[in-house]
């Protein structure tokens, strides 16, 4: 027969046990509270102050009021000038930039004859910013000549030629598949290596690593190599079924595509390497993960634009791995970018993952405690 009572006293050792549990109990107020307050502000697809160049030919007061124009909406942020329209291509390829104006020399010419104002060179990778480039296709601009005291609007039926590189026919698939090899990467390669010191510790097996002569920083090392080469199955699978199923072109060096995953891999499996020093159980490893995972998915730009982010949640995302997997592996899939092209990111992966290894193994106590 059922009993309250015995029902009671196995909720209460768990109620108990629980509140013994401080990491658990933690989490378990602090990810709703931190994840709201976080993604609540984090997450706009309306967005802003997207970067961008200019190439300016029009050395006039009419160029400057396209321009001024252009800034008042706060949708774009001209952060550089460049001379020509070739310079301003390489800067879109290298991700520098994600959007250039052209203004031509005859604007004015073209305002009285009624035909386009310029032309919008466009990353077309990532069709949320591609779209809010296209809204600015047309819009009125107004002039004040300094010889009257009434304002001249130009007509709102002039518009921009918008140029949509890479992805010209606005395919998801493509912005999506190359991010998603990211999201992928980033949920096994964290959560095999987090519950890899964890595992051994449960299963009894840190005794037998105690009376080795393995280094901490060896055992971190080796817990980590057999890994890379999963997770370089996973990069060939993903990128191959991409092309043969969506027909996303694969259009940079397979050399740098590889190494460029491999940095990304090695700082994914390092991270969570640091997560097992942490955690006290398997259970808690996987909370951890998962504390880790959702950033990784709603702010390293795979679902939301980076530019639509506050400053404070960009820094943020600038902390996690796979904001800066997004924009290597976009930039050498897509784009045909090179990995010296990409430096900041190359070098911020490589920096991450020797820190990270040697955290690792400075916190991890060759003991039983």
């Amino acid at each position: 027969m059922m009993s309250t009572t015995r029902i009671g006293a196995v909720m209460f050792k768990e109620f108990r046990q629980l509140s013994r549990d401080k990491l658990t109990f933690a989490m378990i107020v602090m990810i709703p509270l931190i994840q709201l307050t976080l993604f609540g502000f984090a997450i706009n697809t309306d967005v802003r102050m997207i970067p961008v160049a200019v190439v300016d030919n029009t050395n006039n007061a009419t160029g400057r009021a396209v321009l001024d124009t252009l800034k008042a909406t706060q949708v774009v942020d001209i952060v550089t000038y460049l001379p020509d329209a070739e310079t301003a291509r390489q800067a879109i390829q290298n991700g520098e930039v994600k959007a250039v104006l052209v203004l031509p020399h005859d604007i004015n010419n073209r305002i009285e004859t009624g035909r386009v104002l310029g032309q919008w060179m466009v990353d077309g990778t990532d069709s949320v910013i591609g779209g809010a480039i296209t809204a600015l296709q047309s819009m009125p601009f107004t002039l004040t000549p300094k010889l009257a005291n009434q304002q001249q609007t130009l007509a709102t039926s002039q518009t921009f030629d918008i140029t949509l590189y890479y992805n010209p026919s606005r395919r998801t698939a493509i912005n999506i598949v190359p991010g998603l090899l990211g999201i992928i990467l980033s949920m096994t390669m964290i959560l095999f290596t987090s519950i890899a010191i964890v595992r051994e510790r449960e299963r009894g097996n840190l005794e037998l690593l105690i009376t080795t002569p393995v280094s901490s920083l060896e055992l971190m090392i080796a817990k980590i190599v057999p890994y890379i080469f999963v997770g370089m199955l996973q990069v060939a699978i993903v990128l191959g079924l991409g092309a043969l199923m969506f027909n996303v072109p694969i259009n940079g060096s397979p050399i740098d595509i590889a190494l460029g995953s491999l940095l990304f891999i090695s700082a994914s499996l390092t991270l969570g390497l640091l997560i097992s020093t942490i955690a006290q159980s398997q259970l808690q490893a996987m909370q951890m993960t998962l504390f880790v995972l959702l950033p990784s998915i709603l702010l390293s730009g795979f679902m939301f634009p980076y530019e639509g982010m506050p400053v404070v949640v960009q820094w943020i995302s600038e902390a996690l791995p796979a904001t800066h997997f997004m924009r290597m592996i976009r930039g050498l899939v897509l784009r045909s970018a090179e990995l010296s092209d990409l430096w900041k990111d190359t070098l911020w992966l490589m920096g991450f993952t020797v820190l990270g290894v040697l955290v690792s193994a400075k916190r991890f106590a060759k003991s039983l405690d």
